[in-house]
């Protein structure tokens, strides 16, 4: 079934995007939540037309929008958290109004929980790659670390170096 993106769904497509889903998925999860609307012909005209309208205010965003995802892109956001005995699994969990707090807290920079491409909230010690969809044409990607800093911290021996050097045997092939 083709259905118009009403918001940005994550893996599946951006607002305004007219996508092709299965039938029981846009009406079980897309439909009753608001997120699509049927593709029919009158809905697609009215989308060009709402399209036409909306680049005007799209191109003066979109130079900001960069300019903001050039300065995100590849940062790293370190979160606290709060882990029990069975080491790495959280307390509570980091959700995407966690993370817009520490990029605002880290970083300086006011980012909406809804730019945040997190699926599900975060329930374990680590790194986690995210997306952030700050504008239609301009994606940042982050790493976002979660730390318990009364865990321990497993610190990687340092290789022994070998003070023999290896003999190696060089075979001629015919």
């Amino acid at each position: 079934m083709k259905v118009i993106l009403s918001q940005t769904v994550p893996k599946l497509g951006k607002e305004g995007q007219v996508v092709t889903v299965a039938n029981g998925y846009a009406r079980n999860f897309l439909f009753p939540r608001g997120l699509a609307i049927v593709a029919d012909r009158n809905q697609l005209a009215a989308l060009e037309k709402r399209n036409a309208r909306l680049a005007a205010k799209v191109a003066d965003s979109a130079a900001a929008a960069k300019a903001l995802g050039e300065k995100l892109q590849g940062q790293t956001v370190k979160i606290e958290g709060k882990v029990g005995r069975d080491a790495g699994k959280l307390f509570g969990a980091i959700t995407a109004q966690d993370i817009a707090d520490a990029i605002k807290a880290q970083l300086g920079e006011d980012i909406e929980r809804k730019r945040i491409g997190l699926v599900n909230p975060i329930k374990r010690l680590g790194s986690f790659d995210l997306v952030l969809d700050l504008h239609p044409d301009v994606d940042a990607n982050i790493s976002v670390v979660v730390f318990d800093p009364n865990a321990p911290v497993e610190v990687a021996a340092p290789a022994e170096e070998s003070t023999e050097e290896t003999e190696v045997d060089e075979t001629v092939e015919a």
